[in-house]
């Protein structure tokens, strides 16, 4: 009888205590870690978005402050398209865990398929929303970038350049909100 007893306060406490749980506020302070400048020009793989611009391709992208535009250069050093800062909506990272080529070799090899689903690369793109201004229509560009601090650095550039609000990872151009006013 004691035994039920103490097991019946024991677990009334702990529905007490439970009970009175206060919700933490939300931290307003930005635990972001400083990323390093972004280099002018660097390494990207085209894979899809623009208008007209099917075929993914290797190339550079870079920034061209004095025209205010992010531009991509084919392999043949060509300039293929710019989009203008101000014509970025959202500019976001993206990372996919995909099976890599060893991966899919490994899983052919009798006994090997149990192996080969876990050999994965992890492959990150630079993800840009945007309305094009000369047919007016949005559009999503996505690049993919090796190296992860690189991508972070570009991001944060792009999203100071274009003069974007931070939210998270991402940063995105908030709409301009038009308040009516009577014109009589």
């Amino acid at each position: 009888m004691k035994k039920v007893l103490f097991f019946l306060a024991l677990s009334l406490f702990a529905c007490a205590s439970i009970a009175s749980a206060q919700p933490r506020p939300v931290d307003k302070t930005s635990n972001q870690t400083p990323v390093k400048p972004a280099p002018a020009t660097f390494g990207a793989k085209y894979e899809g978005g623009m208008f007209g611009f099917g075929k993914k391709e290797e190339g550079m992208l870079k920034f061209d402050d004095v025209n205010s535009r992010l531009v991509f250069y084919g392999k043949d050093q060509k300039e293929k398209f710019g989009i203008p800062y101000e014509a970025m909506l959202v500019v976001t990272p993206q990372s996919q865990s995909v099976q890599s080529t060893a991966g899919k070799v490994v899983s052919v090899i009798p006994y090997g398929s149990l192996i080969g689903g876990f050999i994965k690369e992890k492959r990150r793109y630079l993800v840009i929303n945007f309305d094009d201004p000369d047919v007016e229509a949005k559009g999503v560009l996505s690049f993919r970038i090796d190296d992860q601090p690189l991508l972070d650095s570009v991001i944060a550039a792009l999203g100071t350049k274009a003069q974007l609000k931070q939210r998270g990872d991402a940063y995105i151009r908030p709409k301009v909100v038009k308040t009516g006013g009577d014109d009589q």
